[in-house]
């Protein structure tokens, strides 16, 4: 992992005062000079790797599952897509992750924001059933030490993201502190907290060290915050797209010459076989699935898999790219809306359904609105009026963008009876009759992936299944992931 320092701009502020600075390629004036109005060039190579993150490098592949659709969905037909470059976490969260999680907004609003830390709590009554014994994994599974490495579960997708959120934050808080930039403050309390949006917006001065970036502008104090443009701190976490969690799950880097992949995978792994073919450990599973009704991992002294329930997220083999678990152990949440033909109006380029554009929110006076009182910059959905004019996108709730419209691919008239060509598209809760027709609405999710409880059928990354979004499982987790902004392969890659 690069490390990127803060000395970097000393070094470079020397070398400019001793070799001369480097000039603009339009203007000829100088940048980082305070004499020619301070405009700054940071130095900047390429962006750092993230805690827990592997880089997953982009490229095309056929999306959807080809092999026998048994539940007869055809819900993701092979289509062929393009991923940009991402991150994603090489493992599942873990219950140690979220405790670690829980505690600190328990340090932070437990006092006068209990409800956060309440809201917070995953589900431990996913365990129960009616008829069998599993009430000692309510008790123990997320906070007993001897499941600490084991995924959490009981977590919708809500919770899911907010977690990525504070992730986000707690990064580039320590980031900065690494770099020099902010003390670090331990007595964090209510809004009182780093946000990063907040430190941008200039609403974070709790523990800013004055001796900060250095400034060049001449009319200023010769230090100042870190902006954007500085490339210090890492872009948001978030939950991987559908695409992104599918290709990442293929590792097809690993089964490909040149241009040309050699045989698309069943699994995350070459073969059709679901125990390790290498002599070292021939018979081992792969994966921690459900063999059959009554067989979650095998007879006693021979057990296949290890694993009752879930196991450790490092129990098994990584795919080629370095991901464990992208079959089995646990399902995984994804940021996309579901819709069950969503491949044939998604774009062929980052395909993703669930676009809901924001703006930050101004005063009467434009003004930027003050951060909440828990330290976060509000955000509006835009409007129609302002986006009058735009050729890309008229509204900012995309949800149901060609769902049933006239001009989809999706034929409406299968849902609805009174649907006719040219008519004006139907509402999605009308289209498909939620609690009538379908399950599917504006807030349910898709989720990937097999686990524990489910057999080998859907630990192909083709597999999608969905639920709401504020609903949790017994086998149902996630992992996070984060944009790559620059080149797709780095400064070490191919040229």
């Amino acid at each position: 992992m690069r490390t990127f320092r803060l000395l970097s701009f000393g070094l470079v502020a020397v070398l400019l005062s001793s070799c001369g600075y480097e000039q603009s390629s339009i203007t000829g004036w100088n940048y980082n000079d305070p004499k020619n109005g301070g405009f700054q060039k940071a130095p900047f190579e390429e962006q750092e790797t993230g805690p827990n993150l592997v880089l997953i490098e982009g490229g095309t592949f056929t999306m959807g599952r080809i092999e026998q659709d048994v539940l007869y969905d055809w819900n993701n037909v092979p289509r062929r897509a393009t991923v940009s470059s991402f991150y994603m976490d090489e493992t599942e969260m873990t219950n140690h992750h979220w405790l670690e999680y829980l505690y600190w907004l328990d340090r932070v609003f437990g006092l006068d924001y209990p409800e956060v830390v309440k809201k917070a709590l995953p589900d431990t009554l996913v365990w129960r059933s009616k008829v069998a014994y599993n009430e000692p994994y309510v008790e123990y599974y997320l906070r007993h030490p001897a499941y600490r490495d084991y995924p959490v579960v009981g977590v919708d997708w809500l919770q899911a993201n907010d977690f990525c959120s504070w992730r986000s934050d707690r990064v580039n808080e320590f980031i900065l502190i690494r770099e020099g930039i902010l003390e670090h403050y331990v007595n964090q309390i209510g809004e009182d907290n780093f946000n990063t949006d907040a430190y941008y917006m200039g609403q974070y001065e709790s523990g800013k060290r004055i001796e900060g970036v250095p400034d060049h502008d001449p009319n200023g104090t010769g230090y100042r915050r870190v902006k954007m443009e500085d490339g210090i701190m890492l872009p948001k976490f978030r939950l991987p797209t559908e695409a992104e969690w599918e290709y990442a799950a293929y590792g097809l880097i690993g089964n490909s010459l040149g241009e040309r992949v050699i045989e698309r995978r069943l699994w995350p792994w070459n073969g059709h076989a679901l125990r390790n073919p290498e002599e070292k450990y021939i018979g081992e599973m792969l994966a921690n699935f459900k063999r059959g009704r009554g067989d979650n991992m095998g007879t006693a002294g021979k057990l296949n898999d290890n694993a009752d329930i879930t196991n450790p997220v490092y129990a098994y083999w990584p795919n080629d790219y370095g991901l464990y678990n992208m079959a089995g152990n646990v399902s995984e949440w994804v940021m996309d809306i579901y819709r069950p033909l969503s491949l044939d109006d998604d774009d062929d380029f980052r395909p993703f359904r669930g676009n809901v554009f924001t703006a930050l929110e101004f005063d009467e006076e434009g003004y930027l609105m003050e951060k909440d009182s828990l330290g976060h910059i509000p955000r509006r959905t835009v409007s129609e009026e302002e986006n009058i004019g735009r050729r890309n996108y008229q509204r900012a709730d995309n949800i149901n963008h060609l769902d049933g419209d006239y001009s989809s691919h999706i034929d409406a008239s299968h849902w609805s009876p009174s649907y006719e060509d040219g008519e004006e598209a139907p509402e999605s809760d009308y289209m498909y009759e939620y609690g009538q027709k379908s399950l599917i609405n504006d807030n349910v999710r898709v989720f990937k992936g097999g686990s524990w409880n489910d057999r080998a059928y859907f630990m192909n990354p083709g597999t999608r299944r969905f639920l709401e979004e504020n609903l949790e499982t017994s086998y149902l987790g996630f992992r996070c992931a984060m944009d790559r902004v620059g080149s797709p392969v780095g400064l070490g890659g191919r040229r």
